[in-house]
């Protein structure tokens, strides 16, 4: 949880949970996962991260998202930092899910974590380095491994405005990519910052 000066810089988190999963066949986020759900991974970054809250965006199987969610806040104690919207035009993609996502944040939102729900393995510990990196003047920062660009991402103020136009299934890649150099890249300690759940096989690889 965030605390003394890191609850300050009112960092918000979003946690992109709308996609229907076609190539997993359906219900992708709600998988078995590590005891839980698949979500709970990206959960349990989001509220690992120097976020004020966490707001996840539901699209496809809404209802039963958001109860998975609101399960897992309160699991582990978090349900006053949880919010969920939903994103009633989910099927256009990651543009979608990332316009409401940020209609949704307050006014004084210093910057935006942006947590993918598929990506069930992010190492906790990147989350305080992207914020270093914004709060020291980054416009944005992003973890990499191997030579890649992974998520999740954080953006800077300046950039929330952006979000209200994407539109397609691309979220913030033009974003990010049109920062060039200025994009700070955090090195992580693990590759949980590349992998993603697309297909069922996927959710064997829970491992380096």
């Amino acid at each position: 949880m965030a605390t003394g000066g890191e609850a300050t810089q009112a960092f918000e988190a979003l946690v992109l949970a709308a996609g229907v999963g076609s190539r997993f066949g359906g219900g992708k986020l709600l998988a078995p996962w590590a005891g839980g759900v698949l979500l709970d991974g990206a959960l349990a970054a989001a509220f690992a991260a120097p976020a004020r809250a966490v707001t996840v965006v539901t699209g496809a199987d809404a209802d039963r998202v958001a109860a998975a969610a609101r399960a897992f806040a309160g699991r582990v104690g978090e349900a006053g930092r949880l919010s969920v919207v939903h994103a009633a035009d989910y099927a256009e993609g990651l543009g979608a899910s990332l316009r409401t996502g940020a209609a949704a944040l307050p006014a004084d939102a210093a910057g935006v974590f942006v947590f993918l729900g598929d990506m069930p393995r992010v190492p906790h510990g990147v989350l305080a380095q992207l914020a270093a990196a914004v709060r020291t003047g980054a416009p944005a920062a992003a973890p990499a491994f191997g030579g890649r660009r992974g998520n999740p991402v954080l953006l800077g103020a300046g950039l929330i405005p952006q979000l209200l136009d994407l539109k397609g299934d691309a979220g913030a890649r033009a974003i990010l990519q049109a920062l060039g150099a200025r994009l700070a890249l955090v090195e992580a300690p693990d590759d949980g910052v590349l992998f993603d759940v697309d297909e069922r096989g996927d959710l064997d690889k829970r491992r380096t």
